[in-house]
């Protein structure tokens, strides 16, 4: 421990911890800017790039950045002075001085960290005036808009990118004026192996990196008289959209949410629980099948877009042992398409599918061209978590006042199993789940398989299966996915099941969900909410949800059935990993 005095408060400080931290023990706040503390991988970004947090420390000539400077036995330290406070404005009108003025108009206005900033630190008018460095704006693709015009220079981007999911498609370009973020040869994000996990965009503390808003396609459906519009909710949506009105983190708002997306004027309001408990029939089918074979061991999980396309780029060798199931979203989409549109009576054209997602990636993932029929997309269009809560606001719908209410039949029944997909470890809980009864070809009644839960990186486990010995391993987080899957490829170590997501800690913390920069303390709060729904379901295994016993009675035929194949399973492609 290192002991200092800040603002002539004694202090003790773990050794290598930083000034900024020692302050917070103090509960002194020094303004921050491109620094982001990542807890759940106990990670800082610190490369205090935008000196908006200097301070004077005694016995230096220069100002210290306090998110990058180590904590030194018997320093002194003070934090407001008027050297130090002009520094920091100084910084901030030169940071302001190169941003667009647009803030009423930009998707991060009210969310955006650098005018929170500004207004905290009462400046009200452009200082330096002058040229503005100009780039292109980027809108290749189906999930995120790079607006570098709006980029600062924190570079917590790349920290995201290629240090925790190791995608590594960005990096600082260019020199002095002209510097920016960007891809290798400034390539759109659609040219690269991006995965669009939307990490980067939860990372950004300003306008330049945000979602593809989908939101008018929304409304111009649901003002559509020819169009019977349905919409599905993912399970990590229903523990978070609360925080966009003011709720505490890990509220359970699914009826309020039901309520709110029938007065936005849905025919129908679906669950993708639903289509959760659907993929655990095929994928658990698969997975015995290869256990019996023991074969294209071990299967990986298939729900997560951005996981996939990473492993497509990054492991095209091992394309073999994913499930061969679709996720959830686009297994909804094609029940939707057929089965759906057979009991009402209309074609596949004239209904709409609506997604919310915690999730950007399931933006690009409703494109990909293996998921249309006949030129007709399984998944029309997917909007995030942030953006329903803005369709809300648009709307004038009181959330925190609105009645409970159920999500409609014949798909919007679902068990817990369906619900904790929305946690790193849930999917293959559901697994594990229905395969112990199916195996032993008896009701298990311990169910709650606590060694795959919980929202660390790495989670190995060895669980029994009626009486059989099952090695799983779950992965949150595309660094630790290439963990597992480079021991895997070397032949290291050896699993019968894999869960990968794509976003530390699970869809909770998705790239389309409420800002949280890091704070494991919201995503567990989340977690607990879902297990805490899944606790409550009369049904908690997928097999007996008897909507999905109906489904295959009247129309798939079986679990791992010739149509089964057709509508609910998909094959990958082999990527360039440039």
């Amino acid at each position: 421990m290192i002991k200092l005095r800040i603002n002539g408060m004694p202090v003790m400080a773990e050794e290598n911890s930083t000034i900024l931290q020692a302050a917070r023990k103090l509960d002194i706040k020094i303004p921050t800017l491109c620094h982001m503390e990542l807890e759940c991988f106990n990670l800082e970004h610190r490369i205090g790039s935008c000196r908006v947090c200097v301070v004077e420390v005694s016995g230096r000539r220069n100002l210290a950045p306090a998110c990058c400077t180590p904590v030194e036995e018997n320093m002194e330290v003070r934090t407001h002075t008027l050297r130090a406070i002009n520094a920091r404005r100084t910084m901030l009108d030169l940071l302001l001085s190169n941003h667009p003025k647009d803030c009423l108009t930009c998707e991060k206005n009210l969310d955006c960290e650098l005018q929170a900033l500004a207004q905290e630190m009462g400046l009200h008018r452009i200082i330096y005036k002058g040229e503005q460095s100009k780039h292109k704006i980027d809108l290749a693709n189906e999930s995120i808009v790079r607006d570098m015009n709006k980029c600062i220079m924190c570079r917590r981007c790349e920290t995201a990118c290629n240090t925790i999911q190791t995608v590594g498609i960005l990096s600082g370009i260019k020199r002095g004026f002209n510097s920016t973020v960007s891809t290798a040869s400034e390539k759109p994000l659609v040219e690269t192996k991006c995965t669009f996990c939307g990490q980067c965009v939860a990372a950004c503390p300003v306008g330049a990196l945000t979602e593809m808003n989908r939101t008018y396609d929304v409304w111009r459906a649901l003002n559509d008289e020819t169009k019977h519009v349905i919409v599905q909710t993912a399970p990590a949506v229903r523990v978070a959209l609360g925080e966009e009105f003011g709720l505490e983190p890990g509220s359970i708002s699914t009826g309020k949410m039901v309520t709110a997306l029938r007065m936005l004027g849905f025919d129908k309001v679906f669950d993708t629980d639903f289509a959760a408990d659907l993929t655990i029939m095929e994928e658990t089918t698969e997975f015995i099948q290869r256990l019996k074979e023991n074969k294209n061991l071990p299967i990986l999980t298939s729900c997560c877009p951005g996981w996939v396309k990473f492993f497509e780029h990054q492991f095209p060798d091992l394309l073999h042992i994913p499930s061969t199931a679709k996720s959830p979203q686009q297994m909804f989409g094609a029940m939707a398409k057929t089965y759906y549109a057979k009991k009402i009576g209309v074609e596949a054209k004239e209904i709409t599918v609506v997604s919310v997602m915690p999730c950007l990636a399931k933006k690009y993932e409703a494109a990909r061209s293996e998921f249309t029929r006949d030129g007709v997309r399984d998944v029309d269009i997917v909007i995030s978590t942030r953006e329903l809560a803005n369709m809300l606001k648009e709307a004038g719908i009181q959330f925190n006042d609105l009645r409970n209410s159920a999500f409609d039949n014949p798909m919007g029944e679902s068990t817990g199993a369906g619900v904790i997909f929305g946690a790193t470890g849930g999917v293959l809980e559901a697994v594990l789940r229905t395969a112990a009864d199916w195996v032993s070809g008896k009701e298990i009644k311990d169910i709650d398989f606590d060694d795959v839960r919980g929202i660390s990186g790495i989670k190995e486990a060895t669980v029994n299966v009626a009486g059989k010995e099952i090695k799983v391993a779950i992965a949150s987080g595309l660094g630790n996915a290439r963990t597992l899957l480079e021991k895997i490829r070397k032949g290291e170590s050896t699993y019968h099941a894999i869960e990968i997501m794509a976003c530390p800690g699970g869809c909770l913390n998705g790239g389309g969900q409420p800002y949280i920069h890091g704070d494991t303390d919201i995503l567990e709060k989340r977690r607990q909410a879902l297990y805490e729904e899944d606790r409550e379901k009369t049904i908690r295994k997928s097999h007996e949800n008897p909507y999905i016993q109906k489904i295959y009675r009247e129309y798939l035929g079986e679990p791992g059935s010739h149509l089964a194949h057709e509508l609910l399973h998909t094959h990958y492609t082999k990527r360039k990993n440039e």
